[in-house]
């Protein structure tokens, strides 16, 4: 089967743009010459991409598949036609985990933004196992996890480790004066803000309190930890985080340092794929 690239972009045009006509005034064309060649699109690839609903269009399962692709493709013929007129700029696509803290993404990617070359940066967040699978297929530069690829993930790739940081405690300033006295038994019948169980951070945690015999009133779990941060500000518990964005932490949330969790550092990734230079 060959692709026209032709109708396939007047497909992209309607599904971008909400409708037929909409996209026939964008590309200056009449509605039934986009309708027609949307129709022989469909019979070339064997499957209805729209589906009417009374006046509007909608996407099917396949036409949402090719609208995705359809959408890349169209962005690299555009960068194709920058680079030629030399105004590309470069694209640097990142997957984030979401387990990733995000003041120390901004801090891991500021360099990239301050070269000289213009870089725009791509971001896309999600589960470390969906943003693995898009590195395999090239559609990602690289990956920032807390973690190393999992040794059962099929993908072949290679871990970078960014850094390794102290993990700090933090709170409110009322609750930070008063937990420094005696740090970390202090922390025992307090309640602390936890990192979602997936987290290696969690996972230290959990470890450095059972050996201190040291048991925190659990007063909240969360896989957000941007949405944890706001619960300490508030002063709804006490919460850990990456020392090496310590400072911006207390900053941005006004929250105090209460102490350092000894023995125990956190260390964060960058994971690359195999690509064809």
């Amino acid at each position: 089967m060959w692709l026209n690239y032709h109708h396939l972009h007047y497909f992209w045009a309607v599904a971008r743009h909400g409708g037929v006509s909409a996209a026939s005034r964008q590309l200056h064309t009449s509605a039934a010459t986009i309708s027609t060649q949307i129709k022989q699109l469909e019979r070339s690839v064997g499957h209805d991409l729209f589906r009417r609903r009374g006046k509007v269009m909608e996407l099917t399962e396949e036409g949402r598949t090719a609208f995705r692709y359809a959408d890349e493709i169209f962005a690299l013929g555009q960068e194709l036609l920058d680079a030629l007129e030399g105004r590309a700029s470069q694209p640097l696509r990142v997957g984030v985990a979401d387990v990733m803290p995000k003041t120390l993404v901004q801090h891991i990617l500021q360099p990239a933004l301050d070269l000289d070359a213009s870089v725009r940066l791509v971001c896309e967040e999600g589960h470390p196992d969906e943003l693995l699978a898009a590195l395999a297929v090239h559609r990602l530069d690289l990956v920032l996890s807390d973690a190393p690829i999992p040794s059962d993930v099929d993908v072949r790739a290679f871990n970078h480790v960014l850094g390794e940081c102290e993990i700090v405690v933090f709170a409110d300033p009322e609750r930070a004066r008063a937990l420094r006295r005696g740090f970390p038994g202090s922390l025992d019948a307090v309640p602390f803000l936890l990192p979602g169980r997936r987290t290696v951070l969690r996972r230290t945690l959990d470890h450095w309190f059972d050996e201190l015999g040291i048991q925190p009133v659990v007063a909240g779990e969360f896989d957000d930890g941007a949405l944890l941060k706001v619960f300490g500000q508030a002063g709804h518990g006490a919460f850990a985080g990456p020392a090496a964005v310590a400072a911006r932490i207390q900053e941005l949330y006004g929250v105090e340092e209460v102490g350092r969790v000894e023995g125990r550092t956190e260390r964060f990734y960058a994971i690359t794929g195999e690509r064809r230079i």
